[in-house]
């Protein structure tokens, strides 16, 4: 959320960054893709000085880079998980972060373009330069999970030690494997949107105007209530919200407490665009959730329930594209 997608004021949003590390927050995720480069500019310029050796700092690779902000097309060659790209931008983020090494370096998507042993391979080489000191993957299916964790130990490579997938009170599909193979890899889980896209900021109640918000903006299609799906998730946001309120809790807090407290999960990533994001975020990891609240939650979604597909993350080209779905092309 630091630069053109969300806070373009650097000051501010090294301010922020200074106030979470104040707090004791100790690890910072980005990712090359975020505003083209931008928000790696802002954290690099965060931890400058000493801060770096206190900081686990980590971003990613596989977008799209080289294109403006909301254009289509650009360089093929520019994005994916190929040797040649990975070994190029990881160059390219180091410069950006100004820093000599990544703590942790994930692949934001499966690339169907790319066999993994590649994608592993080059991870590994750049692990042993000293350039990264661990990897990980990103919205990766649990099959993709297992297939990577195979070929490194078939092909003598590093692995990936951590998953960064989709996790919140509205999008509990992993659940039902991502998470239980996470646990018998032994991997860290860092959790992305627990606040499902700010859904779960406390502001989106059946009895409210919809809030305005820059992702509104970004990502209209998954906010349009003209959507069913964007109504099931009015429902239980609206659901979730009356059951923190009888709990004496935020929303916020709530679904924070959600994600952290299942035994598989390592840290959720939060992603305040503001100082008061910021602040109403903290303070959640002192809130362990009851028994009661947690069976009531699972009233509301049941476990392994994503609300809504839009909010699954990553999907497989068997899915996308309707001529790998039995459809001829003539």
């Amino acid at each position: 959320m630091f630069g053109a997608w969300g806070e373009p004021d650097h000051e501010g949003s090294i301010a922020t960054i200074h106030a979470a590390f104040d707090a004791g927050i100790n690890f910072i995720d980005t990712a090359d893709v975020y505003s083209q480069g931008e928000s790696e500019v802002i954290v690099g310029k965060a931890l400058a000085g000493a801060r770096r050796d206190d900081v686990v700092l980590a971003t990613k690779v596989h977008g799209q880079m080289g294109v403006p902000l909301g254009a289509k097309g650009g360089d093929p060659n520019m994005r994916g998980t190929s040797r040649r790209w990975i070994v190029r931008e990881v160059e390219n983020s180091l410069r950006r972060l100004d820093t000599d090494w990544i703590d942790l370096y994930q692949v934001h998507r499966p690339d169907p373009y790319t066999d993994v042993e590649e994608t592993l391979s080059a991870l590994t080489d750049l692990q042993r330069e000293g350039k990264i000191r661990a990897f990980g993957s990103s919205t990766f299916p649990a099959h993709q999970i297992v297939q990577a964790q195979w070929v490194s130990e078939r092909r003598g490579l590093g692995r990936f030690v951590t998953e960064q997938p989709p996790y919140s009170l509205l999008v509990r599909g992993i659940e039902a494997d991502v998470l239980p193979v996470a646990q018998d890899f032994g991997m860290g889980v860092l959790p992305w949107s627990p606040l499902a896209g700010g859904w779960l900021s406390g502001g989106y109640r059946k009895d409210k105007d919809l809030p305005e918000s820059m992702r509104r903006n970004r990502i209209p299609g998954r906010f349009d209530m003209s959507s069913p799906e964007n109504q099931r998730k009015l429902e239980a946001a609206d659901a979730l919200g009356k059951l923190a309120d009888d709990s004496g809790l935020s929303l916020i807090h709530l679904a924070l407490a959600f994600v952290m407290q299942h035994p598989g999960v390592t840290a959720p990533i939060i992603g305040p665009r503001t100082m008061d994001h910021l602040q109403s975020q903290i303070g959640a990891a002192e809130v362990t959730l009851s028994t009661d609240i947690l069976d009531a939650i699972d009233e509301i979604v049941p476990p392994g329930v994503t609300v809504s597909s839009f909010d699954g993350g990553y999907q497989p080209p068997s899915l996308v594209d309707p001529f790998l779905r039995r459809r001829r092309t003539s």
